[in-house]
């Protein structure tokens, strides 16, 4: 994947739109990969990407057992948008407040 494509890469936090947000992008005629939220940076940058989609997922921020990326991420220089979890996870990596709503909004694909 070459920045020059457009290609995304999309960062899997277990939901279960993943496939679906990949699906889009590449209906968009943009090359996309999904790759585990757990993927090192370094394997990142080899792809190139134009941008970087983190997706959602059932956790909290604050479980203990939540599911991380290494915080470079945002450091790339590389545009990254955060779908449910994902934007949560980048508001609480960046110092910021995530407060637990009245109920969960987690449902069916």
């Amino acid at each position: 994947m070459k920045a020059e494509l457009g290609g995304v890469v999309v960062l899997d936090f277990g939901g279960q739109y993943t496939q679906l947000i990949a699906r889009r992008i590449r209906e968009q005629q943009v090359f996309s990969a999904i790759l585990p939220c757990t993927a090192p940076t370094e394997e990142i940058q080899k792809l190139e990407p134009a941008g970087i989609v983190l997706s959602g997922g059932p956790s909290s921020v604050y479980d203990a057992d939540a599911p991380k990326c290494d915080p470079k991420v945002l450091a790339l220089g590389i545009p990254v948008l955060g779908i449910c979890y994902g934007m949560q996870w980048i508001t609480h990596t960046l110092g910021g407040k995530v407060e637990k709503a009245a109920r969960r909004e987690y449902g069916r694909a």
